[in-house]
């Protein structure tokens, strides 16, 4: 009975708090640190670029971060097929790579909200729903998945491996019971009433394990990091422990995804960065190589992104 009671208040306790707040103030923070280091250390940053000598390098970067985001997109219509819709044609992986810049409009749902009402048009409000509530929760665990190489550096990164234990048949429905809960403002904007407690109606899992997804979402992130890698090399040429770089990486863009305050992680992603890679890299570097990779990774949503937003344009005129 005292289990119970202590049970019952320690959930009560973590309704009392206001994640939503925390994680603004984390934005907040983060927007803070990385513009007192920028500034900081300003007089060693140089912007000079050889496009005749880098330009290569600038392109290749460009080419793995539209890669990443065809990646994301086959991730997510193999997530639609986990969950019982079968698909002849890839337009669910065109409309994904559409909409996709959709996640840098403040409120940072508006994407979910095109997604959603694509795939409810072809098939139910509960695949449209969870398929799309589910996708960031495959991403962060491609990304934690990649994170827990750092084992070999400390024991303490083995851990990120278990968010894959609720990728099953299972127990993925204890994910999205939490995830329904979390994503309120989701369910707000739909104009849906809660249908956790009936999804399992209209869902049905074609297999265990999600292989597919997940691995798509691994070659996402990697891909992503590709580009960043290329980056770093094209303003520092030293070596650099390749591992180290893809955990530190790995981590920092599951920090940038997991505070949706921030748009596309923006501010996140990069303060986390600088953190953890301290003096392991020389700030000029590191600073030069990562705005260059939000340019180069921001554009190539937008280009990718360009013919959705005209379209939305010319229906609002």
């Amino acid at each position: 009975m005292r289990f119970n009671i202590s049970n019952q208040s320690y959930w009560k306790l973590l309704k009392k708090i206001n994640f939503g707040g925390l994680k603004s103030i984390f934005f907040i923070s983060s927007l803070l640190y990385f513009g007192i280091y920028f500034f900081y250390n300003i007089d060693q940053i140089s912007f000079d670029i050889n496009l005749e000598k880098n330009g290569i390098n600038l392109s290749l970067s460009f080419l793995f971060c539209v890669l990443s985001i065809y990646f994301n997109a086959y991730a997510w219509k193999y997530i639609v097929k986990w969950f019982g819709k079968e698909f002849k044609i890839n337009n669910l992986v065109s409309f994904y790579v559409l909409t996709n810049t959709l996640k840098y409009v403040p409120g940072g749902i508006w994407h979910f909200v095109e997604r959603f009402n694509f795939i409810k048009n072809i098939s139910n409000s509960q695949i449209a729903l969870y398929s799309t509530l589910i996708e960031p929760y495959f991403m962060l665990s491609g990304s934690f998945l990649l994170a827990s190489l750092g084992v070999i550096f400390s024991p303490f990164y083995f851990f990120f491996i278990l968010p894959l234990v609720f990728l099953n048949r299972k127990l993925i429905y204890i994910v999205l019971k939490r995830l329904g809960s979390l994503k309120g403002k989701v369910f707000e904007v739909l104009r849906l009433s809660n249908l956790k407690d009936q999804f399992e109606k209209k869902i049905n899992i074609i297999s265990f394990f999600p292989t597919r997804a997940l691995l798509l979402e691994i070659g996402f992130v990697f891909s992503k990091f590709i580009g960043f890698y290329i980056c770093l090399n094209t303003f520092y040429t030293n070596d650099f422990n390749f591992i180290f770089l893809l955990v530190i990486f790995s981590l920092s863009w599951s920090l940038g995804l997991a505070v949706p305050t921030a748009p596309g992680g923006v501010g996140v992603f990069e303060a986390c960065l600088l953190f953890f890679v301290g003096r392991n890299i020389p700030q000029n570097g590191i600073l030069v190589s990562l705005i260059y990779f939000r340019v180069i990774s921001t554009s190539a949503d937008l280009l990718l992104s360009f013919p959705f937003l005209i379209k939305k344009l010319f229906k609002r005129i």
